[in-house]
């Protein structure tokens, strides 16, 4: 999937424009590429577009003109776009209780090693997580990971082919499967793949 470039953004004064309207194009396409695995684990796979509207809504919120600030803003998120043979997921440990998020959070520590994906007739699939930097330690894991999940040619193949997706965790303090993911985030997915 091409990485965007600084002539693929709008200007602030376009973004302005048209926001509203691009939002909502971005928020039903988000909705094909979430998985709730259980009550409080969501992979939210990203994509080119995903990532545009990120690039835009931090240039708007930072107000950034100048090409130095957009062109680093570019290298933050472009390495979460897809590269043809993978999967790029933002994995959220979610609870609307802060007292309750850091008490779970203390009991998930490695649950971002834990998380898989499986494409029918292989086995299952594990994260690279955080290569950009350590979010847990010993004591608790953060709410927020990011992850690749690399397939293999035939892995890319059988999902063309149409085969199905199921994802998990397993973990002693969380354990939930979808098996398999409903067919439109399964499509979506598939339009990741070179």
């Amino acid at each position: 999937m091409e990485k965007l470039s600084r002539s693929d953004l709008y200007s602030l004064e376009e973004y302005a424009s048209i926001r509203s309207d691009f939002r909502a194009q971005v928020m039903s396409h988000k909705k094909c590429r979430q998985v709730h695995i259980g009550d409080h684990a969501t992979l939210y796979f990203e994509d080119r577009l995903t990532m545009h509207y990120q690039v835009q809504e931090m240039l708007r919120a930072e107000r950034t003109f100048e090409a130095e600030g957009i062109q680093e803003e570019l290298d933050v998120y472009n390495p979460l776009i897809p590269d043809g043979s993978n999967w790029k997921a933002t994995f959220m440990i979610e609870y609307v209780d802060e007292e309750e998020r850091q008490i779970a959070l203390m009991g998930l520590v490695g649950i971002e090693d834990c998380v898989w994906i499986r494409v029918e007739g292989y086995d299952k699939i594990p994260p690279i997580a955080d290569e950009d930097l350590q979010r847990s330690n010993d004591d608790k894991t953060s709410a927020v990971h990011f992850m690749r999940f690399e397939l293999t040619d035939e892995e890319v193949s059988a999902v063309k082919s149409g085969a199905s997706i199921s994802m998990g965790i397993e973990h002693p303090g969380y354990h939930f499967e979808i098996e398999p993911v409903s067919q439109n985030i399964r499509d979506s997915l598939a339009y990741d793949l070179d």
